[in-house]
């Protein structure tokens, strides 16, 4: 069976420079937008979502929902690319996925418990810009076969 070259994942090179623009262009608005806390964490070679995973707060649900519709429409008119957004009615936490940039938004408190850093930040810095260290990683069980 062959895959739909519409829905496959396609190879990205290291260098992809529609990568780097969708990325940039994320950092951009959420730096001129005042968002807090902005963490932006390689993913390249450690999973196959996405290239790259942002994590930002909003002061307030207003704020993130307004960040978040900005980054949309962007990404829609400046780079002619789709994306697709959830948590957008409520806007505690906001998922953007832009494909090759996974975005997440959150209120301050939201983002607290979900603690998404710890969860993806694979090897302290040198995977994230965030200063937290990823817990040890643990070895799979083993089992015996009867």
């Amino acid at each position: 069976m062959a895959l739909n070259p519409a829905t496959a994942p396609r190879a990205v090179a290291a260098d992809d420079p529609a990568v780097a623009a969708l990325h940039a262009l994320i950092m951009k608005v959420l730096d001129d937008d005042q968002a807090v806390d902005v963490v932006s964490i390689p993913l390249r070679g450690k999973t196959s979502i996405a290239d790259h995973m942002v994590i930002a707060s909003g002061k307030s649900t207003r704020q993130v929902a307004s960040m978040a519709t900005k980054i949309q429409q962007l990404i829609k008119t400046e780079l002619k690319r789709e994306s697709r957004v959830e948590g957008l009615p409520t806007a505690d936490w906001v998922l953007i996925d832009a494909q090759d940039v996974i975005v997440h938004l959150f209120r301050p408190e939201v983002r607290t418990f979900y603690n998404l850093e710890k969860m993806w930040a694979f090897d302290g810095p040198s995977g994230s810009t965030s200063e937290r260290r990823a817990p040890p990683k643990v070895a799979p069980a083993e089992t015996t076969q009867d």
